[in-house]
């Protein structure tokens, strides 16, 4: 991607300043699969207690998460964390980290999970499109333009 001018506001980076670490991928992950509470996401992840609740705050405050209260009986009212229509977004994001995964770092064996269409049965894929409807291949047919918050050095 060969930007003729320095942004300043990159989204990339700021992106990267919300969900750019290990743990929040694997936080969103869970979330991702239908995992809400703390201590299912601290097995499934092995995420030290302290990483894990920090994460899980950082993802509510930046509103990708919203906390839903609840009690089981005879305990006390403890959280449950939800997506957000922000953090469902990632979702795209997540999937994309997945399948490159699965293409450059898995064995022979293949990739450890696949993701199928609830509705059919067929294996999601991923497709780049321009708004017109045309299949981008890569950043060669790609040309950056200046955006309306464009900040330049």
């Amino acid at each position: 991607m060969n930007v003729p001018f320095r942004v300043n506001n990159c989204s990339i980076e700021s992106t990267l300043d919300v969900v750019g670490e290990k743990w929040t991928f694997l936080v969103l992950r869970e979330a991702f699969s239908g995992v809400r509470r703390f201590a299912d996401m601290q097995s499934n992840t092995g995420a030290p207690r302290q990483v894990l609740s920090a994460r899980l705050t950082r993802l509510v405050d930046e509103g990708l998460l919203r906390k839903v209260p609840y009690r089981e009986p005879g305990q006390r009212q403890r959280d449950e964390y939800r997506l957000t229509e922000k953090g469902r977004d990632l979702y795209p994001l997540l999937v994309a980290l997945m399948h490159w995964g699965d293409k450059y770092l898995t064995g022979e064996e293949g990739p450890p999970v696949l993701l199928s269409h609830r509705g059919c049965g067929a294996l999601v894929e991923q497709h780049f499109r321009c708004a017109e409807g045309h299949e981008v291949g890569g950043p060669g047919e790609v040309t950056p333009l200046p955006g309306a918050a464009r900040k330049t050095a």
